[in-house]
């Protein structure tokens, strides 16, 4: 069997991303999700949890052994250095098994989800697309402000620590525009799934 077409899918907060991941994972496109790959590298007996644990301190494990998502945020908000180093634990981990993933036999195509793609483009020359979702500022923000109930100091502050639209834009092959109803989004899949089955040669 040969290997799946691997397409890469980014966006930034309230782009919709999700929602366009799940359409192309309900026409039978397996999805690799980069932050559900990060969460299990995390689990009790991994490596990587062991060397967060010796970097930002066993504190950071709860009673049962696993780790504590919100001290581990807490440790690293506001700090660039201990971005960096938790970073360097994790990212090439989520890369390799992100590449394995993808490249394991199977349908034609195969959605590679990767929230912060535009930041670590220089490891992801694998994929053979880029897809793009993207939205304007004050769309993201009232998502981001009705999706997680923040304020709206705390959405643009979120928005302010990931690449911005024209970062993400610059390396986009297809770029969903969705900020239109859900609905809208079903023959956009549609039409890209046909270009990417046929750009797969399948």
């Amino acid at each position: 069997m040969h290997p799946p077409f691997v397409i890469g899918i980014t966006g930034g907060i309230g782009s919709g991303k999700s929602a366009v991941t799940g359409k192309f994972a309900a026409r039978g496109v397996p999805v690799f999700d980069a932050d559900l790959v990060a969460r299990e590298l995390v689990e009790p007996g991994q490596p990587a949890l062991g060397e967060i644990a010796g970097a930002f301190g066993t504190h950071l494990l709860a009673a049962d052994g696993r780790l504590d998502r919100a001290a581990l945020r807490t440790a690293v908000f506001g700090d660039a250095a201990a971005r960096e180093r938790l970073n360097a634990i994790l990212h090439p981990r989520v890369h390799a098994r992100l590449k394995a993933l993808a490249h394991a036999p199977g349908p034609a195509c195969a959605l590679v989800a990767v929230p912060l793609l535009a930041e670590g483009i220089d490891r992801y020359g694998w994929l053979d697309r880029i897809l793009v979702v993207d939205v304007p500022r004050e769309i993201q923000i009232a998502r981001a402000m009705a999706r997680d109930g923040m304020d709206r100091g705390a959405a643009e502050r979120m928005l302010a620590a990931q690449a911005d639209r024209a970062a993400r834009l610059a390396i986009a092959d297809d770029v969903i525009t969705n900020d239109g109803p859900i609905d809208a989004l079903d023959a956009i899949v549609v039409r890209l799934h046909a270009r990417y089955a046929a750009l797969a040669g399948r």
